[in-house]
């Protein structure tokens, strides 16, 4: 019950001499998505993985081809060839899966570093829209049922950010 009721006061706060509460949200990951620096930084972390990515492909299209001829020479090739090209076979796929997981978590590392450093900026941007705009609370939201647009100040976090990466690319 006592719960409930610091929820009653919190929600519904009570008119006092200070006045009343404001409060914003934030999509973060609407920023995440949305903003210039992420996009930025979705582009660096691209070309960085470019040259990866083109490796774990030709890995793939090396062990389809190979797939492909066991099965088209079944009948024509000795047991021996045979067990030699599905050995070839197993190593290939091998390397493959092993490239293949070692991008996917080197990619996630560099994910989480660049969007690391970006929400540091997010965040140097919300506290200081909330001091500029005098905002009591201003909560990070990413799926919630119904926020009024009047309180959500994500497009405003958006254009703050994109404002300075245009500013930094012109210096």
């Amino acid at each position: 019950m006592k719960v409930f009721v610091a929820v009653m006061i919190f929600v519904f706060p009570m008119h006092s001499s200070a006045g009343e509460i404001k409060i914003g949200v934030v999509n973060t990951e609407k920023v995440l998505r949305e903003s210039m620096p992420a996009i930025e930084a979705q582009k660096k972390i691209e070309r960085e993985f470019q040259a990866r990515d083109a490796r774990v492909r030709e890995l793939s299209v090396q062990m389809r081809a190979l797939q492909q001829e066991l099965e088209k020479n079944t009948g024509i090739v000795n047991e021996e060839e045979r067990r030699l090209k599905e050995r070839e076979l197993a190593g290939l796929s091998r390397r493959y899966q092993r490239a293949q997981q070692q991008m996917r978590e080197d990619l996630s590392l560099r994910q989480n570093e660049e969007y690391g450093l970006i929400l540091e900026r997010i965040n140097q941007v919300i506290k200081e829209l909330a001091e500029k705009q005098s905002y009591d609370l201003i909560l990070q939201l990413q799926d919630s049922v119904y926020r009024s647009a009047r309180i959500d100040i994500t497009d405003q976090v958006i254009k703050v950010l994109n404002a300075r990466e245009s500013a930094a690319g012109k210096q």
